[in-house]
């Protein structure tokens, strides 16, 4: 539908793309045994536990902002659930392991890939543009080994990014019906990420800013609709559990100090704290992460060498309408990740919500080489065609040799993740109190919760509340936990039982919550 008014050639095109997406896909999903970090181990957890019969609970708490006492809890009070849901799939359908999680998240790769291709067609007008496009996002860089695991990664992308194109098409063709499929799909991604919502914000002014009220009008109310008609039965499984339609603590986080609060417990993070820290202190932090993230934007959104292809592509497309929601929700997103949630942008926020920008990036680096290479040939009299062969397969390779070298690098780091956690030989009925929760559980099937940024007087509360009878140190805790891994400060309640200069156990005298009995 997307290339209904371009030639045949690209339609035929469209499913030999989605082959080619899914075939690497395939294979670079079998490379990988685990989730691979925190949030990955989150969602398959979650979705693992809904096989099993045991509805959407955690066995895990990663955050105290908003946890419920006692284990297990409802699952996803700060996350969406769209991943877990997707991998939950798989689960249902390919038996209760990673891989068939896996499996589930391949065609939104390929739903990825095929935008690619529609866009380099539509901007481009030439089939050479729509591969190379293609292949920039099949070949990701920075983004490609994410694409294979459970995280928000592969929905947020394709479902931001198939919002951010209808809302464009809907614009040039003042089609209200478009902005359905808009609407619908900015509730896809929001269901993946809290930020999401942007989305619904962007669309709506794509509708309405200098457009005839008569067409806008209808344009918007159409995409809320469809918004909405998605959003609501999460917004009601959400009110009845924190009495808020909204996830708890999704704002707080603006405030934060640094990123260790999002574990602070008691979980208070509030304006005043942030207010009281200083403006020398704010701004400062606001500067850290504008470069974190102009780094993250060069490298992971960019490749490094496209983005002087792509920005000028852009500039130069910035009146064609197909791009108008990307070219505001592009700048906003930055805006919001570096000014207003900084320490969580620059952690990732920036990152995972960048995904939705890849195809249309990578389109417009394509569109960007040819341009250039026309301008060139002129000047310099190069022959054209070949120019285009020797420069569009460099910047392929480039691409691909970068991925790969990502994804051997993750790859290597995933697939031997689960050693510390196997390594700790707690008992099966422990309740433990360590960094990463979620990759304690999916190893060991071990409930835990967060190591609190808190002094280790925090423990005896957390444990009377959860039932901890074990704290887990390693050389990453939190900084009011330093003294608790040097030995210097113990409190009475805690017996030391193992050392060995990479972590150390002890033993919680008191217990709290009961165990889950499954």
């Amino acid at each position: 539908m997307l290339l209904s008014r371009i030639a045949p050639v690209y339609r035929r095109d469209v499913p030999r793309v989605a082959l080619f997406a899914l075939l690497i896909g395939a294979s670079a999903a079998a490379l990988i045994d685990h989730p691979g970090y925190t949030d990955a181990f989150y969602y398959y957890n979650a979705a693992q536990r809904m096989a099993n019969g045991l509805g959407m609970t955690d066995a895990n708490i990663w955050t105290y902002i908003g946890a419920p006492a006692g284990l297990p809890i409802p699952s996803h009070l700060y996350w969406q659930p769209l991943s877990s849901i997707i991998a939950f799939g798989g689960l249902s359908l390919f038996g209760i392991h990673f891989g068939a999680a896996q499996i589930a998240f391949l065609p939104l790769y390929a739903l990825i890939a095929v935008l690619s291709y529609a866009l380099g067609a539509l901007l481009g007008k030439s089939r050479r543009v729509a591969w190379l496009a293609a292949l920039l996002t099949i070949f990701s860089g920075y983004y490609f080994p994410y694409w294979f695991t459970t995280s928000t990664i592969a929905p947020f992308g394709a479902f931001g990014a198939l919002s951010l194109l209808s809302m464009g098409i809907g614009r040039k063709r003042r089609a209200w019906a478009w902005f359905i499929l808009s609407g619908a799909c900015a509730a896809l991604a929001h269901l993946t990420r809290s930020d999401g919502l942007l989305l619904l914000i962007v669309m709506l002014i794509v509708a309405l800013w200098r457009t005839p009220l008569r067409s806008g009008v209808p344009m918007a109310l159409a995409g809320a609709l469809a918004y909405t008609a998605l959003m609501a039965p999460w917004w009601l499984r959400t009110l009845a559990l924190t009495g808020t339609p909204l996830p708890v603590g999704g704002l707080e986080t603006a405030f934060m100090r640094s990123y260790d609060e999002i574990a602070n417990y008691p979980p208070q993070i509030s304006l005043s704290h942030f207010l009281d820290w200083g403006l020398e202190n704010i701004l400062e932090s606001r500067l850290r992460a504008l470069g974190i993230n102009l780094m993250r934007f060069v490298g992971e959104q960019g490749m490094i060498v496209l983005v002087p292809l792509m920005l000028l592509s852009a500039w130069r497309k910035r009146m064609e309408p197909i791009l108008s929601g990307f070219l505001l929700y592009a700048p906003l997103l930055f805006g919001l990740m570096t000014l207003v949630f900084a320490l969580p942008g620059a952690r990732g926020g920036l990152f995972h919500s960048g995904a939705a920008l890849l195809p249309f990036w990578a389109a417009l680096g394509a569109v960007g080489l040819q341009d250039v290479l026309i301008e060139a040939a002129q000047q310099r009299r190069w022959r054209l065609s070949q120019a285009k062969i020797v420069f569009g397969g460099a910047l392929a390779a480039w691409a691909i040799s970068l991925s790969l070298m990502v994804f051997a690098n993750k790859r290597a780091d995933w697939n031997h993740s689960g050693a510390f956690y196997q390594a700790l030989s707690l008992p099966s009925e422990a309740i433990a109190m360590i960094n990463d929760p979620p990759a304690l559980y999916y190893f060991t099937g071990i409930m835990s919760v967060v190591l609190p940024n808190a002094p280790p007087s925090s423990i005896s509360d957390l444990a009377a509340r959860y039932g901890v009878t074990h704290v887990v140190l390693d050389r990453n805790h939190t900084k009011p936990m330093e003294t608790l891994w040097r030995r210097q400060d113990v409190p009475f309640f805690l017996d030391h039982l193992y050392y060995d200069g990479k972590v150390r156990i002890y033993r919680v005298r008191t217990q709290g919550a009961s165990r889950e009995v499954n």
